[in-house]
């Protein structure tokens, strides 16, 4: 999850504390000597050039090693990075400093001997730390607002979803009793019809049970789509021209319910299923850190997916909310052809 925020808050901020940092300077110089005017020029001056270093620093930090380490939860390899932070600081500070304002005045901010290297670098970790915990710090509590922030957006999403299926919903157990009887009268006349009306009732009592769920089993969201096919090809009467093919085995892996299910039935509602020389196909790769799925469809003539943006956006959300940035979607359009991809680490139920 990538932080939004306003470049200029950052300046506003260090704005501020540079112009206190000045107020103090000015303060404690009142009492000097005549030769104050001269001492507050290369004071103005070195305080100037070191704000611009710890502001740089700041920025570098918190667009870089915090996003890459912090957001992904990489304490170890963050704490790692910190020294080459402060010697990154080391260098523009002394840019900056003996070299910008020594060529401007001739005056040097650091005598001879203490411009060693090692002496320089082990020096400024001290004055470079402030500005390293403070973008740390600034970024923990932006990233902490966006995901209070993303968590109530996703909550009152579930809330509007439940509500809406409850709406949708004419009491499941009589429905179920329903099907039950009907398939128990079924399964001596036409043992087809009734491991259709079996295969009916298990899709029904999955969205309706399973779905409201944080995470569902990886085996109960490949069986929802092995359902879904078979039914799918009582539709179309044995003319579906699809491609479906799982590598690898579900065992005890959970996933976020519905995601397997959004690729499937955007493949049946928007593409070319009746061609033989057009074919969909639909393949789910499970190993034992992540699991993919790839889809492709000739797109139905006139068909405009501009329609499934909003159920793509919704699923993106979703993804982002439990996999953070450790995920991959894509979707392509070309040549009156859709293909989508997703790539997730699986989640062990043991």
């Amino acid at each position: 999850m990538k932080l939004k925020i306003p470049f200029h808050y950052h300046i506003t901020f260090f704005l501020s504390v540079y112009l206190i940092f000045m107020l103090w300077e000015f303060t404690t110089s009142l009492n000097q000597d005549s030769s104050f005017f001269s001492f507050d020029l290369m004071s103005v001056l070195f305080s100037t050039t070191l704000t611009l270093a710890l502001f740089s620093i700041y920025i570098f930090n918190f667009y870089t090693f915090c996003h890459w380490f912090l957001n992904r939860r990489k304490i170890i390899l963050y704490i790692l990075s910190i020294p080459i932070t402060l010697v990154l600081f080391a260098g523009a500070r002394y840019f900056l400093q003996e070299v910008v304002v020594f060529e401007l005045t001739g005056f040097h901010n650091y005598y001879e001997a203490s411009r060693q290297p090692a002496y320089y670098i082990r020096d400024n970790f001290f004055f470079g730390m402030p500005a390293i915990l403070l973008s740390t710090l600034f970024y923990l509590i932006l990233q902490f607002q966006q995901y209070q922030k993303q968590n109530q957006q996703l909550v009152l999403e579930n809330k509007k979803a439940e509500f809406q299926l409850l709406k949708s919903q004419v009491s499941p157990h009589f429905l179920f009793n329903t099907l039950n009887s009907f398939y128990s009268e079924w399964i001596e006349k036409d043992a087809e019809t009734a491991s259709d009306l079996l295969k009916l009732s298990d899709l029904l009592r999955y969205v309706i049970t399973e779905t409201d769920k944080e995470y569902v089993p990886l085996s109960k969201e490949i069986q929802f789509i092995k359902n879904y096919i078979d039914l799918q090809e009582k539709r179309f009467e044995n003319q579906l021209y699809l491609d479906f093919s799982i590598e690898g085995n579900a065992g005890n892996f959970m996933i976020l319910p519905s995601v397997l299910i959004h690729f499937t039935e955007n493949v049946f509602k928007h593409g070319k299923l009746n061609d033989a020389e057009k074919k969909a196909t639909i393949i789910i790769k499970i190993n034992s850190h992540f699991l993919e799925i790839s889809t492709f469809n000739h797109n139905q003539p006139g068909e405009n997916y501009s329609s499934t943006g909003i159920g793509f956006e919704n699923l993106t959300k979703r993804l982002e909310y439990a996999y953070h940035e450790s995920f991959t979607l894509e979707k392509t359009k070309e040549n009156n052809t859709f293909k989508t991809y997703l790539k997730i680490p699986l989640k062990s139920n043991l």
